[in-house]
């Protein structure tokens, strides 16, 4: 044990390997169980909260889950939420990240520094009672996001397939873009440490086993954690998944002024 590592240790760490060499190591979570919503929301919201240069996606919908990952090759096991905008960057439509809380702090790190996700510290619970399914996130007292889905075979919405197979593709592996911006404060002040940078990253996702339902989602206003600002116009349906996702390695695709950037910098911390 010590805070220096050998080579050899560093070579049988996923993410420590990934960090020194160029292979194609992914970040991989096992059995993971997720319970996904989707719903339509109003065009001038996901307007308003995306950061140039990302654009509204072909449809205004968004996207929330809550996960359970038993294991994962980073030796973390852990519970994540997240909220997403279906969002455009040079013709190709993905998804832009919100807020990811998480109830441990290496998967925090992880997330931050190395992707970019907005995540948070977090209370989640994910229970499956039959065909019922729930999840929830508290931050600061507040339960913001509680979600229940019962798998009926169905969805809320007639067309909510159709829509679903043009965010996540068709087929047994489907594969999910990403869309995150990584910064940081200058250790002086006054800015940035860098101009903003766009991330691009890929998720392979391996079900073994798919349900989908009818969902609720209620969204509680919270000052820390502002998911009800992303308003329910319609909701499409859930769909609930246990099997094995991979983190393919990110790039960087754009840098973004920091002043027009500035308003959207804020959603990694509590700020009001």
């Amino acid at each position: 044990m010590s805070f220096v590592k050998s080579s050899e240790s560093i070579s049988k760490n996923a993410i420590m390997s990934g960090l020194v060499s160029q292979t194609t190591e992914t970040i991989d979570f096992y059995d993971a169980e997720m319970l996904m919503v989707f719903w339509e929301t109003k065009p001038e919201i996901i307007k308003r909260l995306l950061p140039p240069p990302l654009k509204p996606a072909k449809r205004p919908i968004a996207l929330a889950f809550v996960a359970n990952y038993p294991r994962t090759n980073f030796d973390v096991a852990y519970l994540e939420g997240a909220l997403f905008l279906r969002a455009e960057f040079n013709g190709e439509e993905g998804t832009y990240c919100l807020s990811m809380p998480v109830t441990n702090d290496i998967a925090l790190a992880l997330g931050r520094e190395v992707y970019g996700y907005p995540k948070k510290m977090a209370k989640i619970e994910l229970k499956r009672n039959g065909d019922l399914i729930t999840g929830l996130t508290e931050r600061r007292g507040i339960r913001f996001v509680e979600i229940s889905a019962r798998m009926t075979g169905k969805f809320n919405a007639d067309d909510a397939l159709g829509i679903l197979g043009e965010i996540m593709g068709t087929g047994g592996e489907r594969t999910g873009i990403a869309f995150n911006f990584k910064h940081f404060p200058a250790p002086e002040g006054g800015g940035f440490d860098y101009n903003p940078r766009l991330i691009r990253e890929e998720v392979i996702f391996r079900p073994n086993n798919i349900l989908i339902g009818e969902a609720e989602i209620k969204l509680k206003p919270s000052e820390y954690d502002p998911w009800a600002e992303v308003e329910v116009v319609r909701m499409l349906g859930a769909v609930y998944t246990v099997g094995n996702n991979s983190m393919k390695k990110g790039k960087v695709v754009a840098e973004v002024d920091t002043i027009e950037f500035a308003p959207y910098a804020f959603i990694k911390w509590d700020f009001i």
